[in-house]
């Protein structure tokens, strides 16, 4: 029989006994915080910046709290009492004031002695009891708040307040090389600005410029991607560099750098923003690639691996190897590529692929160019995995690609959009809703015709305060290279392209339209407010949103089937808006300028796609019913 061995006591470690075993309160529970405070949350200034906490005792004292904040370097904290919202949770906002600014805050929770005291005697009275010994109580009461043995939230959280370009923002996408009339060269800056009074007609904020750098000739793809070219062809714009310059330089075809620079001032004379694409990869012809091996990776047998995506296969293009021996001289000139653009009048960035680049990269080059110039804009291109998208928005990209393209369906979209702006997930990461883009034609553009696209403008324009279409989207155009691709034939990436403009089916005028109504209304200009509501028809999906002051009510109904008649009714959600059940509730069609009179929660709606597939109704609402009268 084996023998036991005595095995000694583990003690608990002694706890002296110290004043902080008084603090009674607990505070947790605090929002918005971004992985326990390790990134900052992220508003636009003006914005409120609402911020909730679980704040309670043992016992039935009651609990105060009380919001600090204050301005990233300000010594002294400001306050905002925290009202109750029952159940233990306390709600109180402060307002985002400074552009650019950081801030920071946290909670402090107490037992409020006064006003227990205060609960307890107006119980006693209304009970008939005598209070003579609690009046004299009350001299014993200390004449402040009673804070001494509060408990403060353990952490100091923060958010950063960019400009409103960040939360709102119509994106158009070009290639200005396709701005001519000659699809057998390059049209230059100077021939492209002849468009941007069209683009700047259909309410765009932001016209978003493909690579403009000069193009690689070895390896360079050919129309429709095909591996050997035909004299002429232009080469994919990402294919950046070749012997007349690399990431800093412009394609000779387009022009100079002050051509260029002309370019950025003119639009601005029109309204509009110009963002860059940012590709931090290199065509075998950049001057990088001779000057700078080291910051490529290497086959064994010498030879420089070009890129790949199985099956794809990018022979035109080199990835940098951010991990090379060189690598704190290639993070350097990476960043100071990005620092070149801004002083050439730029401040919005469209990043392509940022999640094939070390996080730890974005983290600082993003970082420090934000604290030299905060007007800057990132907008991260990483259709990936959802967590590496998330991650990507939270150490500094302000804008984020999203999977609205792949939801399409009420089931899908309402889902993904509830994540999107129903949970910790918004205070982090503004999706921009592209309806399409140079790599994406859905099959649901390619087979619904001039309605599918209808649908999907309404729906980014709508349920997104940021979206975005690619040129060519207000012309319908939807042939793909082959039967279940998503890449157009012909496509731009490969070819100049000029366009008819004036075509008499195109979509700008409605694009027109629905960007002046987004202008006009708060509520959407913001990805918060929303809310779907039921329809008994699965092809009609029905929602509203609310600018943060509740007020500015729009409801939208979009028929989600372009080839088919859709008809049913919609449930206004009156309960849950404090209205009586038959309530008169007046709905404005924006886009058609016509009124309805809806009465109740039901109402019935008819969307003939070849007519129109969607209602955008300003909501005039009778007064809410206070539930305590």
């Amino acid at each position: 029989m084996a023998k036991k061995v005595a095995r000694p006591a583990t003690a608990t470690p002694r706890r002296e006994l110290d004043s902080q075993l008084l603090r009674r309160v607990i505070v947790e529970g605090v929002t918005p915080q971004v992985d326990e405070g390790r990134y900052p949350a992220k508003r636009t200034v003006g914005e409120d910046v609402v911020v909730e906490a679980d704040v309670y005792a043992d016992g039935h004292d009651v609990i105060a709290a009380v919001l600090l904040w204050r301005k990233q370097g300000d010594a002294k904290w400001r306050e905002t009492r925290m009202a109750p919202l029952g159940n233990d949770r306390f709600r109180a906002s402060f307002k985002a004031e400074r552009e650019f600014a950081t801030y920071e805050f946290t909670i402090e929770g107490w037992v409020d002695r006064r006003e227990t005291w205060r609960q307890g005697l107006e119980k006693k009275i209304a009970a008939g009891q005598d209070v003579t010994s609690e009046r004299l109580e009350e001299k014993l009461l200390p004449k402040d708040a009673g804070r001494s043995a509060g408990t403060r939230y353990e952490r100091v959280l923060s958010v950063i307040v960019e400009r409103e370009r960040a939360r709102f923002g119509a994106w158009y996408e070009m290639f200005p090389r396709s701005a001519g009339t000659d699809p057998t060269r390059s049209a230059t800056f100077a021939e492209a600005q002849r468009l941007l009074p069209y683009v700047a007609a259909m309410g765009f904020d932001v016209l978003y410029l493909a690579p403009i750098h000069p193009i690689g000739r070895s390896f360079r793809k050919g129309r429709n991607n095909a591996l050997t070219p035909e004299p002429g062809d232009p080469g994919s714009p990402w294919a950046i560099g070749a012997e007349e310059g690399g990431h800093t330089a412009i394609d000779p075809g387009l022009g100079t750098l002050a051509d260029f620079e002309k370019f950025v001032k003119a639009a601005k004379k029109h309204g509009l923003e110009i963002a860059l694409d940012i590709a931090y990869q290199a065509s075998p012809d950049h001057p990088y690639v001779k000057e700078h091996p080291a910051w490529f990776r290497h086959r064994p047998d010498g030879t420089i691996k070009y890129a790949e995506n199985p099956p794809k296969k990018y022979q035109d293009i080199y990835p940098f190897d951010f991990e090379s021996d060189d690598w704190p001289a290639l993070w350097l000139e990476l960043k100071r590529v990005i620092e070149f653009w801004i002083g050439r009048g730029v401040a919005i960035f469209r990043v392509d692929n940022p999640h094939t680049k070390p996080f730890g990269f974005w983290e600082w080059a993003l970082g420090d160019i934000r604290r030299a110039h905060p007007e800057t804009i990132f907008l991260a291109e990483a259709f990936t995995r959802p967590k590496i998208m998330r991650h990507l928005a939270k150490i500094g990209f302000s804008q984020s690609y999203s999977y609205f393209t792949w939801r399409n369906t009420k089931d899908e979209l309402e889902e993904y959009f509830t994540e999107l702006t129903g949970t910790d997930v918004r205070d982090y990461m503004r999706p921009n809703l592209f309806a399409n883009t140079p790599d994406i034609l859905h099959e649901y553009l390619q087979k619904g015709g001039r309605p599918a696209f209808e649908v999907r403008l309404m729906l980014a324009a709508t349920l997104g305060a940021n979206y975005g279409i690619y040129s060519g989207f207000e012309l319908c155009e939807n042939v793909p290279v082959k039967e279940g691709s998503e890449e157009y034939l012909d496509s731009e990436k490969y070819q100049i392209k000029p366009r008819d403009f004036q075509q008499a089916d195109s979509l700008s005028e409605l694009i027109a339209r629905i960007n002046g109504i987004r202008r006009a209304h708060p509520s959407l200009q913001f990805d918060r407010g929303l809310e779907f509501h039921e329809t008994d028809n699965p092809q009609l999906i029905c929602y509203s949103k609310r600018a943060p002051d509740d007020t500015d009510p729009i409801l939208v109904i979009v028929n989600l089937d372009p080839l088919n008649m859709q008809h049913g009714h919609v449930k206004l959600p009156l309960f849950d808006w404090k209205l009586p059940l038959d309530s008169i509730v007046e709905a404005e069609d924006l886009l058609w300028e016509e009124t309805y009179t809806w009465r109740g929660e039901w109402n019935y709606v008819r969307l003939d796609p070849q007519s129109r597939v969607a209602h955008v109704l300003a909501l005039r609402l009778p007064e809410p019913v206070d539930a305590n009268e």
